[in-house]
């Protein structure tokens, strides 16, 4: 059961604040990840300790940088909430498990980079946004 949206809203507002494209259904996905050949990051966001404490901050951080790479699309979904949107966002990350928070790299409709929950856990924003400035650099 979803948990009740002024709860959630403030955890949206985070990353919509920045810049990101909130995708609510599944059509809203295929929309913003088929038809692009600019690179396009998805975050799947979360309620979680981990998505509040590192992965946003570290999203945040690493769009910082406005002479650097980065991706020309700003999207996500939020698991536990969005359902058939986040179902289809992962139907793109192929070769990995549901997992969230995480964040994906789309290039050209297909799945570049990948960061994972167990990648995110016990690491702080700085050295996620570091992973994830690296990323752009090797696919923006």
């Amino acid at each position: 059961m979803p948990y009740p949206e002024m709860l959630v809203a403030p955890m949206r507002q985070d990353l919509v604040s920045v810049g990101f494209r909130e995708l609510r259904t599944a059509a809203e996905v295929d929309e913003a990840l088929t038809d692009s050949t600019e690179p396009t990051l998805v975050v799947v966001n979360s309620v979680c300790g981990c998505a509040a404490g590192a992965m946003r901050p570290a999203v945040m951080i690493s769009l910082d940088d406005e002479d650097g790479p980065r991706p020309a699309r700003l999207t996500t979904v939020f698991a536990g909430q969005d359902l058939e949107a986040t179902e289809r966002a992962r139907a793109y990350f192929t070769g990995y498990p549901p997992s969230s928070p995480s964040v994906a790299l789309i290039k050209d409709g297909e799945l570049v980079f990948m960061l994972e929950r167990h990648q995110i856990e016990g690491h702080g924003p700085d050295m996620l946004a570091a992973v994830l400035k690296n990323a752009y650099h090797e696919h923006c």
